[in-house]
């Protein structure tokens, strides 16, 4: 018998649990979206990408800004679940991640970016190509591949990663290392079910485009919290031995 709650179940669950918090929802996401947003900005601007010390020191820099956020990626998932758990919560609460095992956090982030990075490599090289090549609409193609490569890669680290943060919060006796590993273990037959979830939000999210970006301020809140209802649902509903063996 399936126990696990179907996507419309968990979206309900998660629009139930959001009433009323949707203020400090909305306050958290301006600080996770918009920090590093407005740090790659400037990081952008001070930088001469135009040449390879340049480019190779944005780069450098934005890995570390990339790692950084892995706090408050942690403080957004405990926010996350102390709203699917009925429990009251503040916009403080994303700076959670700074007090709960911050090593940690930052040790699961640097093991996503890196992966990341590392798949990214094709699109930076080509990219700096077509910066200084007169004939760079002969790179288009591959360019288009390799950013294909980048998302596909972000998508799956996603599937497969994301619930370390969530664990680090639940098991927090743990390394970095073992919630990186128990986060591979309990997704196993469940990444379909996460990715259907992503791919259903996708109708919302074309929606947000078009009030420019503006909607996005109760569709991001709707998907993290959606994020965390599937998270407890599965760890709810898994055989702990496969888990943590």
């Amino acid at each position: 018998m399936n126990l696990f709650k179907s996507s419309a179940e968990l979206k309900a669950s998660a629009r139930e649990h959001m009433f009323g918090h949707y203020g400090t929802a909305i306050g958290a996401y301006f600080a996770v979206m918009w920090l590093p947003v407005c740090l790659m900005s400037m990081l952008f601007f001070l930088t001469d990408t135009t040449t390879i010390l340049g480019t190779i020191i944005y780069y450098v820099l934005s890995f570390a800004i990339c790692v950084f956020m892995g706090l408050l990626v942690s403080g957004n998932c405990f926010l996350y679940l102390k709203i699917s758990c009925g429990r009251p919560v503040t916009v403080g609460d994303i700076f959670y991640g700074f007090r709960l095992c911050p090593d940690k956090a930052l040790m699961i982030q640097l093991w996503i970016t890196l992966i990341s990075y590392i798949a990214n490599l094709p699109m930076i090289i080509i990219g700096y190509q077509m910066t200084s090549s007169v004939s760079s609409l002969t790179l288009m193609l591959p360019y288009s591949l390799a950013m294909i490569l980048s998302y596909a890669v972000s998508i799956i680290l996603s599937l497969i990663y994301q619930q370390a943060f969530y664990l680090l919060h639940d098991f927090p006796q743990y390394s970095a290392r073992e919630l990186l590993t128990m986060s591979r273990r309990l997704m196993k037959g469940h990444k379909g079910r996460l990715f259907y979830i992503y791919v259903s939000f996708l109708p919302l999210v074309l929606v947000s485009l078009l009030s420019c970006g503006i909607a996005m301020l109760w569709v991001a809140p709707y998907m993290a919290a959606t994020q965390a209802e599937f998270f407890l649902d599965v760890i709810k509903n898994s055989d702990p031995g496969k888990m943590y063996s």
